[in-house]
C-alpha cells in the first residue's frame, strides 16, 4: 500500500479524481438550483394624483410697478418783492386753502395804496370842472358866442378828466392788488414741506426757488407703465371674446415695498395716449384714497389692475406643470386607460398657485401634479384624486 501510495503515477489519477468529482457536484449543484427557480411577483403600479381640469369663472389682473405722486401739487412763490417778516406754518404741517404761510413787509405797498388812492381823488376833484366846461361850450357854440375850437378843447379837457380818473382807478387797483399779495397764502389744502427761506430774508417775484411746497395727499395718484405689446394683446383677447371687459370702472389694488397689500382699492383714471420710444410703454394712472396718509409720494410699489373677466379659463396648478430641455411647459395627464401621456402647453401668466393655459389642456383631462418623478409616458400607473389637505393647505 506505501508503494502505490509513493507511485507517482498513481498520485497523477487521484488528483485528477478529485477534480472531476468537483466539477460534477457544481454541475449537480447549479442544475437543483436552475431547477428550483420561481417567478417573481410582478412590480407593483406607480401611484399619481391628479386634477380634473374644469373652466372656472376668473378676474384676470395684471401686475405693474408704479410710483406713487401727490393729487395736487403747489410751489409757494412771492408775487411781489419784500422782506419776509413772519413764517406762519411749522413745516410737515397740515394747511387749509386760504391759510397764511409767510408775510411780507406790507409798509411799502401800503404808502403805494395810499398815493394812488390820493391821486384818484385828485383826478376826481378835476372831472366835474371839466365837465362844466365842456356842456357851458357846447351851449355858447350853438349861440355863435365862443368859436369851435374852444369848444373843441374844452370837451378834449373833459374827456381827458374821465381819462385821468380811470388811469388813477387802476392805480389804486394795483396798489392794492399788491398790498394783497404781502401775505403769501396757500393755494390748496395739504401737508407743507420743509421752508427755503428764514424770516429776514429777501424775496422777489415770481423767483425760480420756491419758498415751500403743498402737496394734497388724501388722494393719491399711482403711475405705472405698461408696454405697447401688453396693451396689444389685451385689446386682441377683448375682441376675440377670450376675456370679457368688466362692468364699470376697472379697480385696481396696491402691494406696498414690504410686500403688504394696502388695504384700500383704488381704480384707473385714464391711460396716456402717446407710447414712449425710449421704452415702447404707455403710462397708466390710478387714483387711490389715502385718509391715513400711508402713501407719500415717490414710493415704490406694485398695482394689481383688473384686465377683465374670463368665463371658461383653463388653471391648471403649477405642480403638475414642469419644463423641457428647451424650456417649453409640459404636462403628464392619463388617458382612459390610467396610461401617462406628454403635452406641450401654452400658458399665459400665473394666478394664485396655478398656471393660466392657453392651450394643451381641455376640460375634463386628468392632470398629474403628485408623483411626477417616479414616471414617464407610456406606462401605466395607479391613479388617485388630488386632496389639498393632503398637500398641507
Amino acid at each position: 500500500m506505501g508503494d502505490f501510495a509513493s507511485d507517482p503515477y498513481y498520485r497523477t489519477i487521484k488528483a485528477q479524481s478529485a477534480r472531476w468529482m468537483a466539477v460534477v457536484c457544481l454541475v449537480a449543484t447549479a442544475g437543483a438550483a436552475l431547477g428550483c427557480k420561481t417567478t417573481p411577483p410582478p412590480r407593483p403600479l406607480s401611484e399619481v394624483s391628479f386634477q380634473v381640469i374644469a373652466p372656472e369663472r376668473t378676474v384676470l389682473t395684471t401686475e405693474l410697478p408704479g410710483r406713487t405722486s401727490a393729487f395736487l401739487v403747489a410751489e409757494i412763490r412771492p408775487q411781489v418783492n419784500g422782506i419776509i417778516q413772519k413764517r406762519l406754518f411749522q413745516e410737515g404741517s397740515d394747511v387749509k386753502a386760504g391759510s397764511t404761510l409767510y408775510q411780507i413787509d406790507p409798509a411799502p405797498y401800503q404808502a403805494a395804496l395810499d398815493q394812488a388812492q390820493a391821486a384818484l381823488s385828485i383826478a376826481e376833484a378835476a372831472l366835474p370842472t371839466a365837465r362844466s366846461r365842456a356842456e357851458r361850450s357846447k351851449k355858447l357854440v350853438a349861440i355863435h358866442a365862443v368859436g369851435q375850437q374852444e369848444a373843441d378843447e374844452a370837451e378834449a379837457a373833459h374827456q381827458q378828466a374821465i381819462a385821468n380818473v380811470a388811469a388813477a382807478k387802476a392805480a389804486v387797483d394795483s396798489a392794492r392788488i399788491n398790498l394783497s399779495h404781502t401775505p403769501i397764502k396757500a393755494p390748496i389744502s395739504g401737508r407743507t414741506g420743509m421752508s427755503s427761506v428764514t424770516v429776514g430774508a429777501l424775496v422777489t417775484a415770481y423767483q425760480a426757488t420756491a419758498l415751500a411746497t403743498v402737496q394734497q395727499l388724501d388722494t393719491i395718484y399711482v403711475d405705472v407703465t405698461q408696454s405697447s405689446s401688453d396693451l396689444l394683446r389685451l385689446r386682441k383677447n377683448l375682441e376675440s371674446g377670450r376675456i370679457k371687459s368688466g362692468s364699470g370702472e376697472r379697480k385696481a389694488k396696491l402691494i406696498l415695498e414690504d410686500g403688504t397689500t394696502y388695504p384700500l382699492e383704488g381704480k384707473l383714471q385714464f391711460r396716456d395716449v402717446t407710447v414712449d420710444p425710449a421704452t415702447g410703454a404707455i403710462t397708466l394712472r390710478m387714483v387711490f384714497p389715502n385718509p391715513k396718509r400711508i402713501l407719500l409720494p415717490g414710493m415704490f410699489v406694485r398695482a394689481v389692475i383688473e384686465e377683465g373677466i374670463s368665463d371658461q379659463a383653463i388653471l391648471a396648478m403649477q405642480q403638475g406643470v414642469t419644463r423641457d430641455l428647451k424650456g417649453n411647459p409640459i404636462a403628464m395627464v392619463l388617458n382612459a386607460s390610467n396610461q401617462v401621456e406628454q403635452r406641450v402647453l401654452t400658458v399665459d401668466r400665473t394666478i394664485g398657485n396655478k398656471w393660466l393655459v392657453t392651450s394643451g389642456l381641455q376640460p375634463g383631462d386628468r392632470l398629474i401634479v403628485e408623483g411626477l418623478q417616479k414616471i414617464r409616458p407610456g406606462i401605466t400607473v395607479k391613479a388617485v384624486p388630488f386632496q389639498a389637505s393632503a398637500a398641507g393647505k
